[in-house]
């Protein structure tokens, strides 16, 4: 067994992305993720890697491009208003079918909004955030052992499916230390014989791109990154339950409200209430058979996040019309407490409370 070793979340995530292969980093500063960058900072060069500061974050985004084309395993960093400037890049990597991994470290918004931990990029990354019919590999972690072991995983799913996957963290995950294992991987040999890396005995170059201007030639290209991502849809749905087999109220969280609204729910199940949990882990692909799956025998759902109500949208969807969904929220980078999770399951289980 690996030795574990006391990390601050984000830079767990640069050793990770190391660990797999990661040589190429490119990024800029903000807060709450830029631990990050400093660390790549630090440790590219002791590992014949390339760091770079570049000058904005729509520069650092089109360099993520431009190595991803030529078939390194790279990544690049930010926090919610970076993630916007990146949005016209990523959808470019979307098109031109590059394997890359983007972190984003959610903080509270809209616009500039506050440095603290927030969820209200979840539409921005699950439904596309640019231009296009496309989609990015969403992966949402809850501990820093999780961040670790879902920043190698990505590098090996945005290689297996040539497409971008995001790690989508927030304040708290990235800011706080807990102890991680890491383990020697040897991932990072994929061979990419796409890549724009020179004619290497070829008869003609390879040519990375996302411009098609016959309308006739876009569509079967939409068209082919459609059925990719419904193979994804088949193969990468990640989830975990907790107690769910009895539960008559179901409570649905991610990332680090995930962990909050555990509290409460052993708190609740510890006073006789049947109440369980349902964390997807894949945002993108949503694991909507299994939650449906998982609710079958509640009365009810309760959707936890730190925003207005974003993923509500897609447990709605999963369970339909048959069973009411409630929703507690907090925004602005506030944080509820086990107390205030607890206090909303006793309203419903009561049938008082619920949005």
């Amino acid at each position: 067994m690996a030795e574990k070793v006391l990390m601050k979340g984000n830079e767990a995530i640069g050793e990770a992305a190391i660990v797999a292969g990661c040589r190429h980093y490119f990024g800029y500063p903000i807060t709450p993720q830029t631990e990050l960058t400093e660390y790549m900072s630090r440790r590219m060069p002791k590992v014949d890697g390339v760091f770079l500061q570049a000058e904005s974050e729509v520069a650092a985004i089109n360099m993520v491009y431009g190595a991803a084309g030529a078939g390194a395993r790279v990544m690049t960093s930010s926090s919610s208003p970076g993630i916007s400037l990146k949005q016209e890049g990523i959808s470019y990597i979307a098109g031109a079918e590059l394997p890359c991994v983007i972190v984003n470290m959610m903080r509270g918004g809209p616009g500039l909004g506050s440095i603290q931990p927030a969820q209200g990029d979840y539409f921005q990354a699950t439904k596309g955030g640019g231009h296009g019919d496309y989609h990015n590999i969403v992966l949402a972690p809850n501990s820093v052992q999780e961040l670790v072991d879902i920043t190698v995983l990505s590098f090996d799913l945005a290689d297996q499916y040539r497409n971008p996957v995001m790690i989508l963290g927030d304040g708290a995950l990235g800011q706080m230390m807990e102890p991680a294992e890491f383990h020697s991987s040897n991932t990072g040999l994929v061979k990419k014989p796409w890549a724009a890396a020179g004619m290497r005995g070829r008869g003609k170059p390879n040519i990375i791109n996302s411009l098609y201007l016959q309308p006739e030639a876009l569509e079967q290209h939409n068209i082919h990154l459609q059925r990719k991502y419904a193979l994804i849809k088949e193969n990468e749905i990640r989830y975990e339950e907790i107690k769910t087999e009895d539960a008559e109220l179901v409570l649905v969280a991610y990332g680090i409200t995930s962990r909050i609204a555990r509290s409460a729910m052993e708190r609740a199940r510890a006073e006789g209430m049947k109440v369980g949990m349902f964390r997807p882990i894949s945002l993108w692909p949503f694991p909507e058979q299994q939650l449906a799956k998982s609710a079958e025998n509640a009365s009810a759902l309760l959707t936890l996040e730190l925003s207005a109500g974003q993923m509500i949208e897609d447990v709605r969807l999963s369970v339909g019309n048959i069973k009411p969904v409630h929703f507690y929220g907090r925004t602005g980078g506030m944080m509820p407490s086990p107390q205030e999770i607890y206090q909303e399951i006793v309203n419903i289980m009561n049938g008082k409370g619920g949005k």
